[in-house]
């Protein structure tokens, strides 16, 4: 499978002040995460902590929050794990869901999909 980067814009949490990053699409990955520095500067605060499973098997505990978020065309709060200075900023599977939005490998791109209540 095949990565790739899609634009997400996020915000302060009264939604008047936003952000634009490119984000590493990462299904692999249960929550967006965004370098601490960019949600505190935002006045994101961190509500919790949880482990977090890394591909080489390292378990870190880290900060979560909560916030806007700007993906395709879908704004809504999800959560955000305050990860380290440097990193690329990662789209979970979380925020993905919350957009009503799927992975297309072949054209590299995300497509809406429709919300199931069975």
């Amino acid at each position: 499978m095949g990565t790739f980067f899609v634009e997400i814009q996020i915000a302060n949490p009264s939604a008047q002040r936003w952000t634009t990053l490119e984000a590493l699409v990462d299904t692999g990955a249960s929550t967006t995460s965004v370098p601490g520095s960019i949600l505190r500067e935002l006045g994101v605060t961190p509500l919790r902590q949880n482990n977090f499973r890394f591909a080489q098997g390292e378990v870190r505990t880290m900060e979560i929050g909560q916030t806007w978020i700007r993906v395709a065309d879908a704004q809504f709060i999800t959560q955000m794990i305050f990860n380290e200075e440097e990193t690329t900023p990662l789209l979970g599977a979380l925020a993905l869901e919350g957009a009503y939005m799927a992975v297309d490998q072949v054209s590299q791109k995300l497509i809406p999909v429709e919300g199931l209540l069975m």
